[in-house]
């Protein structure tokens, strides 16, 4: 399956692109991650053209530096890097994401020591997949397996209790992708 991943992934253009190029941001420890990932899958699925509903393509890195400035220099290099393509490359630095996140969500995130530390607290399990390159290497991490992800059910993740968030992101993914079975929370 994690063969299957990559090959599928990549044959949505911009998820190829961001993966060929990432590196060139200077961390080891990043993922290509949620919705670029998932969506693509679901779009050749169901015979949908492969870039179809996908808002934004998501990049966790993780940088012990925790300053908004430090995450700003970052988002303006990714900016630069992928000025060319017409698609929005979201970067977040996951070691700065307890500093905001109890206030946006009412809960505490919990310690942060690693990019796939968020990709772990993914509202729904399902899409909790990220792909990297190294070199000519591709690692996949999905803590929750990728039979969900190519059998087209959402799953909550109940690591992090947010069923609103859960139910707001299922909802719009089950009209654009009416193939897709829900469990609820």
């Amino acid at each position: 399956m994690e063969y299957d991943l990559v090959q599928l992934a990549q044959r949505n253009q911009w998820n190829k692109l961001i993966l060929d190029r990432a590196s060139q941001l200077g961390f080891s420890d990043w993922w290509l991650t949620a919705g670029c990932i998932a969506q693509s899958i679901w779009n050749l699925a169901s015979g949908r053209d492969v870039h179809a509903g996908i808002r934004d393509y998501d990049l966790f890195y993780y940088d012990p530096d925790t300053s908004w400035e430090a995450e700003d220099a970052v988002i303006a290099k990714t900016r630069s890097l992928f000025a060319d393509i017409p698609v929005e490359v979201q970067i977040r630095n996951q070691a700065r994401v307890p500093v905001w996140y109890q206030n946006k969500f009412g809960i505490p995130f919990g310690a942060v020591s690693r990019a796939s530390d968020g990709i772990d607290r993914f509202p729904c399990a399902t899409v909790a997949v990220g792909i990297r390159r190294h070199e000519e290497v591709y690692e996949i991490y999905s803590p929750f397996g990728l039979r969900n992800l190519f059998d087209g059910r959402l799953k909550p993740n109940r690591r992090l209790p947010i069923p609103d968030v859960y139910a707001e992101k299922t909802e719009r993914w089950l009209r654009e992708w009416p193939h897709l079975l829900r469990d609820s929370w």
